[in-house]
């Protein structure tokens, strides 16, 4: 860690402002495509003036704020001032339903809401009679029309630096009493599962995520911003930023592909579909263009796949579930020399003549990207990494503020999410026995390469659900927190993810199968773009596939709407093709895991629907609206 820490994020700040003074903090992309910048200090000095105007409004140490709103400059304000003055956010982003917001604003015990946009506000309104405990609501868009009876988030702050230029200091005196064990956020997940569930985090978790950063970052880094700030995964991002004197750009899905280029980032953190759209574009502009241009493409992918899969064997970061010996080692050892040796010359040329132009899509200064909030695609994962863009996965939960562990450029190794963060404790955990099968002192290699239940401990682990001790013990018991995924520790210490506990299906004869893989090998075909395989207290599986129309039109296909191609017989028979051909013996799965009925829907999982704002299918969502469809599906099979 080389950059600026404290014991609790408000000094953090504090310090960033005094270390990196006039240096671009955050910046935001005009109309035009132009960022304007704000500076380490004036980000504080804002911080601070918002912080008095807030303390004069009545806010009092440990209240919660609302925050609804997505990444902006303004976000960053509130949450300063927020911090500062020892109160703790409730961060949202605006696609937060309106029974979303009744909930959590009244659940959370917020006294005050600040609203990003008029739009929502418009939305919030009505909503005012059913909340509890607000008493104010704050309009963040500098460029909104005044509203009246609601506060502006600019005239507040200009109320403040009156309050500050007369003398007042109630920022500082708050700062001074800021424990690590204080609140700084309470995130409510919009999980897979139930009712959100709101997520106390401390200045401590926090802390502890800044500091055990296990790569290095330096001021002039550039940092892009995707992914929704009120999400744990992408705030840590912010904070490790903050604290190193980075610079972080906010883009959208809508601008990301010309903000590459503009910002030329180092570094930033994405979700899967972020790398497995730009995927699918790579593949079929290669598709589309002169055999010549196809052919040096694949040339040029087969030896880089060939060199940098030999290169990853020799420096230790090929996946070792099984525990070689050094025999096997050795013997493969010399197999990955030769094949070096092979096609380097043929890697080497071809590596200047078309892979360093495919680099130029992230900007041509990229360092990596840490992917996050979800699994990402074996086949997207190996592509990236083998054409020379690191794509470094990372693993967390909300609940672990949230970082668990990550790959890192000396332990990249492709089908894990690296090693753990340090300080973190692992156990794995059989789901039928409980036994403790990692770490094991009665086994030979400590339970390295069995499966089973991951359970962490460490000093990122949340405080617990805010208002809800029967859910926090649950999840919770003697500081181990049962994450609910099932991982495998490997043999050369990465932990690699194979699924959910909860999701697992158990077939009727007793077969336990994870979906998760099998879905990710299915998302491979061109003709498919989501699916969800169901089969639980079934003899056999089956699978919901969303098709993919684009897909269909390219291999000319005449469908023009998803409604239509999900009512053909003729896409249904080129979808279970593919259903057998890549859920097969020869790719690795089981007899038991084959799939023996597909049904195609009409409608795309959606975000706010059949997903969670990470992309994650919300099963039980989808059990729930295609019941009939899945019940049919069973009848005929």
């Amino acid at each position: 860690m080389n950059g600026v820490v404290a014991e609790n994020l408000a000094d953090t700040y504090r310090l960033a402002a005094e270390r990196y003074g006039e240096l671009p903090a955050f910046a935001s992309r005009s109309r035009s495509g132009v960022y304007q910048p704000v500076s380490y200090r004036d980000l504080f000095e804002f911080g601070l003036c918002l912080g008095e105007a807030l303390i004069e409004l009545g806010i009092r140490a440990k209240d919660h704020v609302a925050l609804l709103s997505d990444n902006r400059v303004e976000w960053n304000i509130v949450d300063y001032a927020t911090l500062m003055i020892g109160a703790a956010d409730v961060p949202r982003g605006t696609d937060v339903t309106n029974s979303e917001i009744e909930y959590i604003v009244n659940h959370s015990d917020s006294r005050i809401i600040f609203v990003e946009t008029k739009r929502l506000l418009d939305r919030l309104i009505p909503l005012m009679p059913k909340f509890e405990k607000v008493e104010k609501v704050v309009l963040m868009d500098p460029k909104a029309k005044p509203v009246e009876g609601v506060l502006s988030l600019y005239d507040l702050v200009s109320q403040g630096k009156e309050l500050r230029n007369g003398g007042a200091r109630g920022v500082e005196d708050r700062m001074k009493n800021i424990q690590p064990s204080d609140l700084f956020t309470v995130i409510y997940t919009s999980g897979t599962t139930g009712v959100p569930k709101g997520v106390q985090l401390t200045h401590a978790n926090m802390i502890s995520q800044i500091r055990n950063l296990p790569f290095l970052l330096e001021p002039d880094d550039r940092l892009l911003s995707i992914l929704p700030v009120w999400h744990s995964y992408e705030r840590v991002f912010q904070m490790v930023a903050i604290s190193n004197g980075c610079c972080t750009y906010f883009t959208s899905i809508r601008t990301v592909g010309d903000d590459l280029k503009i910002v030329k980032p180092t570094m930033m953190a994405s979700a899967p579909r972020l790398w497995e759209n730009l995927y699918l574009r790579i593949m079929k502009n290669v598709e589309g263009s002169h055999w010549i241009r196809r052919g040096l493409f694949h040339s040029a992918y087969f030896c880089s796949h060939m060199v940098k899969d030999s290169l990853f064997f020799l420096q230790g970061k090929a996946i070792d579930l099984a525990g070689r010996n050094f025999l096997q080692s050795l013997c493969l050892g010399v197999l990955h020399i030769l094949r070096i040796l092979l096609f380097l010359p043929f890697y080497v040329a071809l590596n200047a003549v078309v892979l360093e132009k495919l680099r130029l899509v992230v900007g041509g200064s990229f360092k990596g990207t840490v992917s996050g909030g979800g699994a990402l695609q074996p086949h997207v994962d190996r592509f990236f990494n083998y054409i020379g863009i690191p794509v470094l996965e990372g693993y967390g939960l909300t609940e672990t503020s949230p970082v668990i562990g990550v790959r890192t450029s000396k332990k990249l190794v492709i089908g894990t999410i690296g090693p753990l963060y340090r300080d973190t404790d692992l156990r794995i955990v059989d789901l039928n026995t409980e036994e403790i099968l990692f770490p094991n002192a009665k086994n030979k290699n400590e339970g390295r390469g069995l499966k089973g239940e991951i359970h962490i401990k460490g000093p990122q682990v949340m405080k617990g659900y805010y208002k809800d001790e029967a859910a926090t013990s649950r999840i919770l018991k003697d500081g181990w927190l049962n994450t609910g995924d099932i991982g495998i520790f490997t043999y050369n210490d990465c932990l690699k993810i194979v699924g959910r506990s909860k999701d697992t299906i158990v077939l009727l004869n007793g077969e336990n199968i994870e979906p998760v893989p099998i879905e990710a090998k299915l998302c491979e075909s061109p003709y498919v773009d989501q699916c969800m395989v169901v089969g639980q207290d079934q003899k056999q599986l089956a699978v919901l596939v969303v098709p993919s129309l684009e897909g269909f039109k390219e291999k000319n296909f005449d469908f023009k709407e998803l409604s239509e191609l999900a009512d053909s017989e003729d896409a249904k028979s080129v979808i279970s093709k593919e259903v057998k051909r890549f859920i097969s013996a020869e790719n690795g799965f089981k007899s038991f895991e084959h799939i023996h009925g597909v049904r195609l829907l009409s409608k795309a999982f959606e975000v706010g629907d059949e997903m969670t704002n990470t992309f994650k299918i919300k099963r039980h969502v989808v059990y729930e609206k295609y019941s009939d469809l899945i019940s049919q599906l069973y009848e005929t099979n």
